[in-house]
C-alpha cells in the first residue's frame, strides 16, 4: 500500500510540474525505477502515466493557444507528431547510454537559454532571419527528443521558443502543453504496441498525474509571469544538476 501511495504522489507532483513548467518525469522516473521497474520500461511507463495530466493541462490552457514564432499550430503539431514517432522508435530500437551521456549537457544549454533568453533572443533575431522552416526544424528535433526520452522536454521547448520568438514565457505554457501532449500521444502508442509499459504502475502514477496536471494548470493561469519564469529557471537548474550527478557520480 505504501508503494501505491508513493507512485500516486509522484504522479501528482510530476503532473503539477509538467503543467507549470515541465520536468515531471524527473520525479516519476526515479520512483518507478526504485519500485523495481527496469529503466527502459520505467521511461515508457512514465510517459504513459504522465499523459493524462498533460492532456488535462492542455485542455485547461486551450484558450491561450497561439502561433509559435509566426508559425500556425497545425504544421507545428504535424512535425511534433512525426518527431515523436521517430524518437519513440529510436528508444525501442537503440541503447540509451549515449543519450544519457549527452542529456546533462543538453539540459545545461536549455538552462542557460532560459536564464539569458531575454537577452540572447533579441541579439540572435537581429543577426539571423528565423523563418518558418527553421522553427519547424527545431520543433521536429524537440519532438524526437520528446518521444525518445521526454525528460524536461517542455523546458527545452520554452528555451528554444524564447530564442526564436519574442514572447512572455507565461504565454508559452498553452502551446507547450499541447506540443508535449502531441509528442507523447504517438510515443505511448508505440510503447504500448511494443509491450514496454508496466500498466499496473502506470495506473497509479497516471491517476495522480491527472489530478496534479489539472491543479497545476489552474495555478499556472493565475501566477504572475515573473514567478512562472523564476520557478521555471529554478526547476531547470535543479534538473540539470540532478542529471549531472546521476550520470557522473
Amino acid at each position: 500500500m505504501d508503494g501505491v501511495i508513493l507512485l500516486a504522489l509522484a504522479g501528482f507532483v510530476g503532473g503539477g510540474m509538467n503543467a507549470l513548467a515541465g520536468g515531471g518525469s524527473f520525479v516519476t522516473l526515479p520512483v518507478l525505477i526504485a519500485s523495481g521497474v527496469p529503466s527502459v520500461s520505467a521511461n515508457a511507463t512514465s510517459s504513459v502515466a504522465l499523459y493524462p495530466g498533460g492532456a488535462s493541462s492542455a485542455w485547461v490552457y486551450r484558450a491561450g493557444l497561439r502561433p509559435i514564432g509566426g508559425v500556425r499550430l497545425p504544421p507545428m503539431l504535424a512535425v511534433t507528431l512525426l518527431g515523436g514517432l521517430v524518437g519513440s522508435l529510436l528508444l525501442l530500437w537503440t541503447p540509451t547510454r549515449l543519450f544519457d551521456a549527452l542529456l546533462p549537457w543538453l539540459m545545461l544549454v536549455a538552462t542557460i537559454t532560459l536564464a539569458f533568453g531575454a537577452r540572447l533572443g533579441p541579439a540572435l533575431r537581429r543577426r539571423l532571419s528565423v523563418g518558418r522552416h527553421a522553427v519547424l526544424g527545431v520543433q521536429f528535433v524537440l519532438g524526437v527528443y520528446g518521444g525518445y526520452f521526454g525528460g524536461a522536454v517542455g523546458l527545452m521547448m520554452m528555451a528554444a521558443w524564447s530564442l526564436l520568438h519574442d514572447a512572455d514565457i507565461k504565454l508559452l505554457n498553452a502551446p507547450r502543453t499541447l506540443m508535449v501532449t502531441a509528442a507523447n500521444s504517438i510515443a505511448i502508442l508505440c510503447f504500448a504496441l511494443a509491450g514496454a509499459v508496466r500498466w499496473d504502475a502506470a495506473l497509479f502514477v497516471g491517476g495522480g498525474a491527472l489530478a496534479g496536471g489539472y491543479a497545476g494548470a489552474h495555478l499556472g493561469r493565475i501566477l504572475p509571469a515573473p514567478a512562472v519564469r523564476a520557478a521555471t529557471i529554478a526547476l531547470s537548474i535543479a534538473v540539470t544538476t540532478l542529471l549531472f550527478v546521476r550520470f557522473y557520480r
